[in-house]
């Protein structure tokens, strides 16, 4: 059996996101980084970085929260969440890893300062300024779903999607208004009500 480690207050949630999406049978290891149960003797046993989420699935240990996706997609998910067509396949990787070297680094800053720190220790100028970097990103997705309607590629809802509205979801977290970005906004509350979510979530 599959099995995931990592808390849902860290990029694990997305990869549960994933398992729910294609319905696989998986264990949920719910281990606490913030605690340093990622740094103990047992679970560097298994993942030597120390890190979560950690993906164990037969021999194969993966780690990093996007490899992990595009794994299960690939493996698993065959002309659903990794579309057929080699051109969504390309633009699937291209917003994945879009999400995580463009999108999530001033999402990343804004939820440190705006929800994660506690309050005396938070610092407005770095959210600001992490919000007007995010900006031009929110332009660009805005656009690319203005062309191509309710996805990022013509093949449906894919992990590209899952991917990115898992980044773009911290936005919405940290209290930024989304208002301005009409398709993103519509677009993000699509793909954060899905039912598979719900549940990754545990609501």
């Amino acid at each position: 059996m599959i099995k995931l480690y990592g808390s849902r207050r860290s990029r694990a949630t997305r990869c549960l996101w994933a398992l729910e999406e294609l319905g696989l049978d998986y264990e949920h290891v719910d281990i606490n980084h913030i605690a340093g149960e990622t740094q103990t003797d047992e679970f560097k046993a298994i993942n030597p970085a120390g890190k979560v989420p950690t993906l164990v699935d037969g021999d194969l240990i993966l780690f990093e929260s996007m490899a992990i996706n595009l794994y299960l997609a690939q493996t698993y998910g065959g002309g659903g969440l990794w579309p057929d067509d080699r051109t969504c396949q390309a633009l699937a990787l291209q917003w994945s890893l879009w999400a995580a070297t463009e999108a999530e680094p001033p999402n990343v800053v804004m939820a440190l300062e705006r929800v994660f720190k506690p309050e005396s220790a938070r610092d407005a100028a770095k959210a600001q300024t992490a919000e007007d970097n995010l900006k031009p990103r929110l332009d660009l997705l805005n656009q690319k779903l203005g062309e191509s309607g309710e996805f990022l590629t013509a093949a449906g809802f894919t992990i590209a999607d899952l991917n990115v509205a898992s980044v773009m979801g911290g936005a919405r977290m940290s209290g930024m208004d989304l208002a301005q970005w009409p398709k993103v906004n519509v677009w993000l509350e699509a793909m954060l009500s899905r039912p598979a979510y719900q549940r990754a979530m545990g609501r």
